[in-house]
């Protein structure tokens, strides 16, 4: 099994148990070892006082994709921590897409950039999130012929 086909298995065993991910109305769009793509197309209620995009919708689309991009070595690993800065404001009816990026990744330590932005390309927000590899797999090599289709 290739570097691409782990990360495939290991997106797809996680998709299977995202609830949170799947009831917000994201999508996984494209994940590579290290790397994932998601988007979020903002609803009426995904926004707040100001009819704009809450702050926590557009912090949960990028750490979603940092979380796929992070598992993708079908090894269990969390956010250690992170920090989002707010470049902009999004919008209801706007399709927001977080690119997530390792940048470092050694040991049971990772380090990973995600960028949000709109359907226009623009920057509407930049994630940087530490990760720490714990005890476990995703899925089990010899047997993957039950790990769904989806993502």
């Amino acid at each position: 099994m290739d570097a691409g086909q782990i990360a495939t298995y290991s997106a797809r065993a996680m998709w299977a148990r995202d609830d949170a991910s799947k009831w917000l109305g994201l999508t996984l769009d494209e994940v590579a070892p290290g790397y994932a793509r998601m988007t979020l197309t903002v609803a009426k209620h995904h926004t707040q006082g100001h009819d704009m995009c809450h702050g926590g919708y557009i912090f949960t689309l990028a750490d979603s994709a940092f979380a796929f991009a992070c598992n993708s070595y079908n090894e269990i690993t969390v956010a250690q921590h992170n920090t989002i800065s707010f470049l902009a404001s999004a919008w209801e009816g706007d399709v927001l897409t977080a690119e997530a990026r390792e940048v470092f990744r050694r040991g049971r330590s990772g380090l990973y950039d995600v960028r949000v932005t709109n359907q226009k390309g623009e920057p509407v927000a930049e994630m940087r999130g530490a990760s720490r590899t714990i005890r476990g797999r995703h899925f089990d090599p010899e047997t993957t012929e039950n790990i769904e289709e989806t993502p």
